[in-house]
């Protein structure tokens, strides 16, 4: 297990070393947020120019393409690369380091990384995370220190994962100022193919049909509801290839919704479609507010 000594291991965020591997907007904002607030702060990306960018702007105090380098420095292992990616990296992390640590990913679904995080040997002490923020504009020159300011922190423990890694994640979110709630992997899943997945598949879907010669009166309404077809198109395939079913789910209940305003606009009856979005707009508000 974790030891709790003078600098061994984790006890509190102050004393902890981090390493966050993944350097992008969301890897990046996290150090950006944890600047000041643990014993050291490093970094590991893939991309050498990232790398690069880390160290001109002072993101951490050490950063590598080289995970080797760093990871057995660390008290606390912070996982900030797509999905797949993560589960690539937690099956080669007890080759990388021979150190106890806790692990916290922050990919965007979490059911099959908690269950690749189950293969850990047990000298890691894992859980799964997801804040619930973001851009729609990826990689390190956007990160922002207040990226999570009041978002939702998800955490999906394991069974294994200890109250020592517990407290590092109640920690970790009142260090950036998130608001941390605690979910099992499947309830997780199922709320954010239906809050954050299909959405970005709508918006994309709107974008691509929206014809060019429309481009004179595209105004705020046409950005704020498009605004995430542009996200990565890499990230966002890595996402739905993790939570298909809950997306393909999510597709059936609006389709069903949707196909009621088409029926009802073919039809004329602009009444009944004036209630029926009358309730799109009362479930709107209950969501928001």
């Amino acid at each position: 297990m974790i030891q709790d000594d003078d600098g061994d291991g984790f006890s509190t965020i102050a004393n902890s070393r981090i390493v966050i591997v993944g350097l992008g907007l969301m890897g990046g904002s996290m150090a950006l947020a944890l600047q000041g607030r643990c014993r050291a702060l490093y970094g590991i990306d893939a991309d050498p120019a990232t790398v690069e960018l880390a160290i001109e702007r002072g993101v951490a105090e050490k950063a590598s393409v080289d995970a080797r380098a760093l990871l057995p420095e660390a008290d606390a292992i912070i996982l900030a690369a797509p999905v797949r990616t993560i589960i690539k990296i937690l099956g080669e992390l007890p080759d990388m380091t021979p150190r106890e640590a806790i692990v916290l990913d922050i990919g965007s679904t979490k059911v099959q990384i908690t269950q690749a995080m189950q293969a850990l040997p047990p000298r890691f002490d894992p859980v799964g995370g997801h804040p619930m923020c973001g851009k729609e504009k990826s990689g390190l020159a956007y990160a922002d220190s207040s990226l999570f300011r009041d978002a939702p922190f998800a955490f999906t423990p394991l069974k294994r994962s200890s109250p020592r890694a517990r407290a590092f994640c109640t920690q970790l979110a009142g260090a950036i100022e998130a608001r941390p709630m605690w979910l099992d992997p499947e309830t997780h899943d199922r709320w954010t193919a239906a809050t954050s997945h299909f959405p970005s598949l709508l918006a994309n879907a709107l974008a691509a049909s929206t014809p060019l010669d429309a481009l004179p009166l595209v105004g705020p309404g046409f950005r704020s509801t498009a605004r995430l077809a542009d996200s990565s198109a890499l990230m966002m395939a890595d996402i739905l290839a993790t939570n298909r079913e809950n997306v393909l789910a999510a597709f059936s209940e609006f389709k069903e919704r949707f196909a009621q305003y088409e029926s009802l606009l073919e039809r004329g009856d602009f009444a009944a479609l004036a209630t029926v979005l009358a309730q799109g707009s009362e479930r709107y508000r209950a969501l928001i507010e």
